[in-house]
């Protein structure tokens, strides 16, 4: 194929004067309309335009399929805006075609092929081109779900959050261990988040990125869906699926660092585009990849554009932003000398801190029904507060102080745990400080941390016991839920992202079981008001005892706006039984047993309590009602008050 069969035009520009101007000022929000690949037909001839930001190259041009990767056949003209973009119109170029950015620098010749980071689609891993790819004409059926996600997606909403990688949740073994595709996912995941009631689910990063074992944490395209999975039209046909079903959609997005590969955005016109040039600020030591350069407008553009894309064209209901801390301190993850003090001499990053306020004003004004969730480890403050009273501006926060301490306290044997009590209640002095997600996550269960089961002391019927117990009590603590795929059937090998998880497992009682208990929650959570709609707000919770330290026992209740919808939460976190045990309640009544984990329903030891208790007038815990109940070992008991029988009055 030659120039004249595939002529270039410079006559057409998706681009106003107004979008460069945006662009400059680190305001545009929709960059994906304008530079890439589009699809377009131009004085009656069909093509693509191609525009790319290249402002330090000599010589940019589209080699790919079209003019078998030819250099010079097609080249792209420099805009005389000084924005730094390089555009042009190619006639007879067909959705599908692969292609790559051929960039001369103007610093020492040097010369990259770059993928395209606007791209909406590219080729299979380990293959890295670009393809030319239209995302107009699916036909979305989800517009029931959108016009209700505000309700899905409030604060007072049930949120329980099944955390996954699509690609080893289930593999087709006989067929060379492939992963499940997008369409195959819409019916097995769909079918089983249904059962489980999870109410949304969270795909670890489907932005395209080369390496498997990064997991999708080092990203090359920050406008493209995997084509591990199948194309942008089968991943935009799961999330109507999962809508359709009533599950909202959450993708981890990863605006912190981009990977080293030549292909990607580093070093793109021969510069440091899109990163710092001193490693001190552009290399990230703990990740080996590299960091934005969030003080640089044209950055700032291409960023929000990016989460603003994944909402717009692909209906997702909430973005979760990875490893917020590092990018808040300038020293993370270095020692003394390794990094570049602020202008006032401190170690806060002001532009990253600066770029997701403006982040997060950008994403909530557009869509307002949407969840911006921070994966944030420090104390940083205001992370869920709004930009206009000086906070960061997001909707929740991973409170990954409760997953720490509740994890820590569970691999105690229970002889000892009367010393380290003050990690279980600690959570509640800074509980409601922000609105709060408690995360169980892949970190959690990778890197010979071993697997959740595997965390839990003792034989293997306290294991067990002991992870019902962490489950249920999880469940009742305030803040949304999620669980990472594996944790639920009570997986014991360390998940590894080349392999199914363990489905064989069910056909165990005690996994089945515990799966079984985990979809209960799930049910209980979603429907009991009193365990959701306080979430957030200290309304929702009050101790009854904090301080039973020696019987490792805590009870607490959780609130709606209706005292009968009340909750009480006993939690025993002894191996021995607790007969006659006493507590305080807020009302005269019968109090019945919804839950208990040690149901022989989990496959539990079949201890609780099956009649109503009735309150007697002995003050307990500054109550003057109180019930006296037998508490389960290594066991958490939910309660609710007896409604009274109308027609016996």
């Amino acid at each position: 194929m030659n120039n004249q069969n595939h002529p270039i035009s410079y006559e057409v520009s998706r681009l106003s004067e107004m979008d460069i101007y945006l662009f400059k000022q680190g305001t545009h929000t929709k960059l994906y309309d304008k530079l890439g690949a589009h699809v377009m037909v131009h004085e009656g001839n069909a093509g693509v335009y191609f525009a790319v930001w290249a402002p330090n190259a000599s010589y940019v041009s589209v080699r790919g399929d079209f003019n078998h990767y030819n250099t010079s056949s097609h080249p792209l003209q420099l805009r005389s805006d000084e924005s730094g973009i390089w555009e042009g119109f190619i006639e007879n170029v067909e959705q599908g075609l692969t292609y790559k950015y051929h960039i001369v620098s103007k610093f020492h010749n040097i010369v990259h092929d770059k993928s395209d980071p606007f791209a909406f689609y590219s080729e299979q891993p380990p293959k890295s081109a670009s393809r030319v790819w239209s995302l107009e004409g699916y036909d979305w059926k989800d517009q029931h779900w959108m016009r209700e996600r505000h309700l899905n997606n409030a604060h007072d909403a049930p949120i329980s959050v099944y955390e996954m990688h699509l690609g080893s949740w289930r593999r087709k073994v006989e067929e060379d261990n492939r992963p499940l595709s997008y369409r195959e996912l819409s019916t097995e995941l769909v079918n089983y988040l249904k059962e489980m009631n999870y109410t949304h689910v969270e795909f670890m990063p489907l932005s395209e990125y080369p390496f498997d074992g990064s997991w999708g944490y080092q990203v090359v395209g920050y406008f493209a869906a995997t084509a591990r999975y199948g194309t942008p039209q089968d991943l935009m046909f799961l999330i109507d699926v999962l809508h359709e079903n009533g599950i909202g959609v959450i993708m981890d997005w990863v605006p912190s660092h981009f990977a080293v590969d030549m292909h990607g955005l580093i070093n793109f016109d021969g510069t440091a585009l899109y990163e710092h040039d001193d490693p001190r600020q552009g290399y990230h030591p703990e990740w080996g990849s590299i960091i934005f350069n969030y003080g640089r407008n044209e950055v700032q553009s291409f960023l929000i554009s990016s989460a603003m894309f994944w909402l717009d064209r692909y209906h997702i209901d909430g973005i979760r932003v990875d490893a917020v801390a590092s990018m808040l301190y300038l020293n993370y993850a270095r020692k003394e000398g390794e990094w570049i003090p602020n202008v006032y001499g401190g170690n806060e990053n002001l532009e990253a801190i600066e770029f997701l306020k403006k982040l997060n004003v950008s994403v909530y004004g557009e869509f307002s029904d949407i969840m911006m969730i921070a994966e944030e480890s420090t104390a940083y403050p205001m992370v869920t507060r709004p930009v206009s009273v000086g906070g960061l501006g997001f909707g929740f926060k991973w409170n990954m102080g409760w997953m720490h301490d509740s994890l820590k306290y569970m691999s105690y044997d229970p002889i000892h745990r009367q010393h380290h009590h003050h990690q279980l209640t600690f959570s509640m002095w800074y509980g409601f400080d922000e609105n709060f997600m408690l995360p169980l996550s892949h970190d959690e269960v990778v890197h010979m941390k071993g697997s959740l089961i595997n965390k839990m002391p003792g034989d293997v019927n306290q294991k067990f016991a002991h992870l019902r117990t962490l489950f249920a009590y999880m469940t009742a603590h305030p803040g949304k839920k999620l669980l990472f795929m594996g944790g639920e059937i009570a997986q014991y090998a360390e998940w590894n992202f080349e392999r199914s998880l363990d489905w064989h497992l069910l056909d165990n009682p005690m996994h089945k079981g515990l799966n079984k208990m985990v979809s209960d929650l799930n049910r209980l959570y979603r429907d009991e008001r009193a365990l959701h709609m306080y979430d957030v707000m200290r309304e929702g919770f009050e101790w009854i005892d904090d301080r039973d330290y020696s019987h490792n026992c805590l009870s607490f209740v959780r609130k709606s706006d209706n005292p009968a919808d009340d909750i009480y939460v006993v939690c025993n976190f002894a191996d021995a039984t607790r007969e006659n045990y006493h507590m305080g309640v807020l009302s005269e009544g019968e109090y019945v047993e919804i839950f208990n984990s040690q149901s022989s329903e989990y496959h539990g030891w079949s201890i609780g309590n099956h009649e109503p208790l009735q309150t007697f007038q002995t003050s307990t815990h500054g109550r003057e009602h109180s019930i006296s109940m037998t508490l389960p070992p290594l066991g958490v008991v939910y309660l609710k008050q007896k409604k009274a029988d109308k027609s016996l009055q």
